[in-house]
């Protein structure tokens, strides 16, 4: 049996995001466009004789114990399968924390990934997205990866062919944002435009970069930039260095700019660096499986 494996977390942007209604349980239904990108959590998990979960992070703030996702994840796993064995898991984070980009929940996802081959418990894809929306709305998703159709909660998955080919500028400027705090702030009624999901799909199936990111939109903009109008000044920052367009990511505050290329996506990169910005910047690739 193998006693331990490395894995890489993947993070994710939203090409688009609408949120389609509020329905009677206080959830939110969307359409939202995914993708992966190459920027990456680290995961390591280790199989301990002695039971238990320990967890070990990079990031002091980060807690270790069952308020954790991972911890979730191992503990959702060692009590559907009756698993006696403890589990060491150490988590380097580079995605950034409460971001947008499904920094959480791609770290769960590894550790249900990874517990499945570490104790050969013979799940395939579809059950392992079936217990990963018991962890959250979008663990499913990056049990999946790549690029698809998100509908329902973010859970009823469509895949698509990738997305064109480019470079992703991923700027986190140095504040947080609730993602309760936006979706209990989101007045549907009062939004007279929504996001033109479908143009993005059709562009992508065409493989036409300049109208896809002329359909980029994200309708939780609209409370979040309301708060944080430096969201709005990165995005435009970034169109002034190149960017074919830019976009906040999930519920925020993570923004990013699609280049053409890389040269211009590490020019603009210095460039949000040198005015201080954003604490993480990095230049990234879409990922496909």
């Amino acid at each position: 049996m193998m006693k331990n494996i490395q894995l890489k977390a993947m993070g994710k942007i939203n090409l688009g995001l609408d949120v389609v209604r509020r329905r009677p349980d206080g959830y939110h239904e969307v359409r939202m466009v995914m993708q992966t990108v190459s920027l990456y959590d680290k995961v390591g998990i280790t199989v301990e004789d002695q039971p238990g979960i320990r967890i070990t992070a990079n990031l002091s703030f980060l807690p270790l114990n069952e308020n954790n996702i991972v911890y979730k994840a191992a503990k959702l796993l060692m009590d559907e399968f009756s698993i006696d064995q403890g589990v060491s898991i150490s988590l380097e984070k580079h995605i950034p924390v409460a971001g947008g980009m499904a920094g959480g929940s791609t770290d769960g996802a590894a550790v249900l990934y990874g517990m499945n081959r570490l104790f050969s418990l013979g799940m395939g894809q579809k059950r392992l997205m079936e217990l990963g929306l018991k962890l959250g709305a979008d663990v499913p998703y990056c049990i999946m990866r790549g690029t698809a159709l998100a509908e329902g909660i973010g859970e009823v998955l469509t895949p698509m062919p990738p997305m064109p080919d480019c470079w992703i500028l991923i700027a986190r400027p140095p504040f947080g944002v609730s993602t309760r705090f936006v979706y209990e702030n989101l007045h549907l009624e009062k939004i007279d435009r929504h996001p033109d999901i479908d143009g993005i799909v059709r562009a992508i199936e065409d493989s036409d970069l300049e109208a896809m990111c002329a359909r980029l939109e994200n309708v939780l903009e609209t409370v979040t930039i309301r708060k944080h109008p430096q969201i709005e000044e990165i995005k435009n920052f970034m169109r002034e260095r190149g960017a074919v367009n830019a976009l906040m990511s999930g519920s925020g505050p993570t923004v990013f700019g699609i280049f053409e290329n890389e040269r211009e996506c590490r020019s603009a990169a210095e460039a949000v660096r040198e005015r201080g910005m954003a604490r993480q910047v990095y230049a990234v690739k879409p990922f496909n499986p």
